[in-house]
């Protein structure tokens, strides 16, 4: 694809960066364009930006806020990375945004700092840009306008958080005041940094809040904020280097979440902040904890960011819009106002490096996917990550996060509320799962369910884990059909052999009932082209992405392709493979299938012999062995 003539970028630099083309020139344009688009959308005083979309479950005065403060962000990273030395208007703009915003009796007025209220997400994002460019705003401001911003901020102290992330919004906003010499609290920074230890499970990796809720929070939210405490404070306690050794441990692992065309792996909620997965990245440079090279840190973000210029992001009037590529609502959280997607500005951290910095300087190095096949098991968030050179595709099989709280001691096993973005056996960096209400009803995609007599489909709500370790992953979870007070266990293995997944399910269900698997759904602006034949289901788009089922064992021949419309945030058109069992005994099946997602030609009625199956009748065991010879036992 090309780059959108509308961002005016300068030349690529085939010679310092051979994979993207980009340098440090083409991030701040980019940056400036994003500015200055939102410009038409301030109030007089410029203490809030109202840009156009759905307004969140907080109004619009909040979300003018958020316009501002997330806006802040990005352009305290251009500010602070050159020195000051940007258009005048841009410093002014927000020093004067500030001035109005903090004049409670003005009509911009911001938002009283309360408990649990958006606004504490605004603040840290304002404290931090602050900091940043004390210099050049907080320096300059009258007297008075810096005690109205003290006195914003002072809603923190002693204040209530929600128990997630958000406690770390206050560490940052807290530490601000003191490093300005304001009232704060010590015991509000100390207890949300003690906190977030007990979110820590190790391998680089936090939970956001109790329970397994594991996603991009965990680079974008929980390492970067103590990054940016230690930049404000002035004695860490000894904490920064534990975070430091946190954070390039979690580095280690993150580049094999893009794909070889940049993409991330699409998981997780607020993924309508984008690059703003890029902010580990950054981060690890600026705090000089990262265990990557300077050149594959830059590939990787340039690759990030070039991806979604390349498909429309920022679109046509420079704006981020609620989606991934174009706007597409159902896959935010209402939490989510026109604003919000700017937290993507915390993927230009990297312009707080000097232009000589060797992130900037050292020539691009290859992602993991470019250089070979990859796979990695990631047991703290319960995840297997495999890669394909010849395709760049990446995949994540997911036996482990699900975003659903802590049981309640006696709690059904089965309790919880289903989120596509989560509890589904897989995503990957071409592909999303079907976040339409009709169509997440349906629970087709990546999903093993038993369906009732109407179609009513079990929910994967709850995730109980069982292993993850090289190449293989497992986890069951507790089926309910409606009517039916019984708790059905689904238990499911997922393989890895070369480009493939094999999923072996273990499934208890109730005599009659119908048990229903489906490969990933594909998207496109067209419709994709479909495929069935016996035991098998082939869907495959215009720009030749394929998704594929295959039974191995334990299946009916029947196979289809379910389409839908509007129901995928990749493109309007969708399409997903499945298999059935149209009539279970009642007891314990087992049922072996291969699924394939590639942008090479397939011939499912091939791979149907890729694996000779035995099951034993006396013991819980299933033999895969491969043509290759591979043998494994599940």
């Amino acid at each position: 694809m090309s780059v959108a003539p509308h961002l005016h970028l300068p030349p690529t630099d085939r010679v310092l960066s051979p994979r993207t083309g980009w340098t440090r020139a083409h991030w701040e344009a980019a940056a400036d364009r994003m500015l200055d688009a939102i410009v038409p959308y301030a109030t007089p005083g410029f203490a809030q930006y109202r840009l156009p979309g759905r307004t969140s479950w907080s109004g619009v005065v909040s979300d003018g806020l958020e316009g501002f403060a997330r806006s802040f962000l990005l352009a305290a990273f251009r500010i602070a990375g050159a020195g000051g030395a940007v258009d005048p208007a841009l410093i002014e703009r927000y020093a004067a945004g500030l001035a109005a915003g903090t004049d409670r009796a003005g009509a911009e007025a911001w938002p009283a700092l309360t408990d649990c209220s958006q606004q504490m997400v605004e603040a840290a994002s304002v404290a931090v840009a602050l900091h940043e460019t004390r210099p050049w705003i907080w320096d300059r401001l009258d007297t008075a306008v810096q005690e109205r911003v003290v006195d914003w901020f002072s809603g923190f102290v002693g204040g209530r958080t929600w128990d997630n992330n958000w406690r770390l919004f206050q560490v940052v906003s807290e530490e601000f005041l003191a490093s300005v010499g304001a009232p704060h609290s010590r015991r509000d920074i100390e207890s949300g940094l003690d906190r977030i230890d007990d979110w820590y499970r190790g391998d680089g990796w936090y939970t956001d809040g109790d329970g397994q809720n594991f996603d991009y929070y965990n680079g974008w939210a929980l390492h970067l904020y103590p990054v940016l405490w230690s930049r404000i404070a002035d004695d860490d306690g000894g904490r920064t280097a534990v975070h430091r050794e946190r954070l390039h441990r979690f580095l280690e692992d993150y580049p094999h979440f893009f794909g070889a065309d940049g993409a991330p792996v699409h998981q997780g909620r607020s993924l309508a902040y984008r690059f703003a997965a890029l902010a580990p990245v950054w981060a690890g440079a600026l705090a000089d904890c990262t265990p990557l090279a300077p050149g594959l840190s830059r590939r990787l973000a340039s690759g990030t960011l070039r991806h979604f210029v390349e498909r429309g992001v920022p679109d046509e009037r420079g704006l981020l819009t609620l989606g991934w590529y174009d706007t597409f609502l159902p896959a935010t959280q209402p939490y989510s106002g026109p604003a919000s997607p700017y937290w993507a500005s915390k993927g230009f951290l990297g312009l707080l490096l000097p232009a000589d910095h060797p992130v900037w300087t050292a020539r691009e190095l290859p992602l993991p996917v470019e250089e070979s096949d990859t796979r990695r098991a990631l047991p703290a968030p319960g995840w297997l990550l495999h890669g394909t050179r010849d395709d760049g595709i990446v995949r994540l099989l997911n036996h482990g996060s699900d975003h659903q709280p802590p049981p309640a001691e006696g709690a059904d096993p089965a309790e919880g509320t289903e989120d596509p973005h989560y509890g589904r056996l897989a995503y990957s960096t071409a592909t999303a799962p079907q976040t339409a209400p009709h169509a997440a009803r349906r629970a087709i995609d990546n999903h093993l369910a038993l369906l009732s007599p109407s179609g009513t489909p079990s929910r994967r709500t709850r995730i109980h884990r069982l292993r993850c370790e090289d190449g293989i992953a497992a986890s069951w979870y507790a089926a309910r059909l409606p009517g039916d007070d019984h708790r059905y266990r689904v238990e499911t293995t997922s393989v890895l052999h070369g480009p493939w997944e094999i999923r072996v399910h273990r499934v208890e269900a109730p005599e009659g009932a119908t048990v229903r698997e489906g490969g990933h759904t594909v998207a496109h602006a067209h419709p994709p082209a479909a495929r069935t034949g016996p035991g098998w289901a082939l869907t495959r788009t215009a720009d030749g992405l394929s998704s594929a089922v295959v039974a191995l064992h334990g299946w009916d021949t029947t196979a289809e392709v379910a389409r839908d419309l509007e129901a995928n945030a990749f493109g309007p058109h969708s399409a997903t493979p499945h298999l059935h069992l149209a009539r279970h005994p009642g007891g314990t099946s087992t049922h072996v299938t291969l699924l394939a997602l590639s942008r090479d030609t397939l011939h499912p009625e091939v791979l149907r012999t890729a694996a000779t199956i035995r099951t034993t009748t006396h013991s819980p065991t299933v033999t895969l062995r491969f043509l290759d010879g591979t043998v494994v036992e599940v």
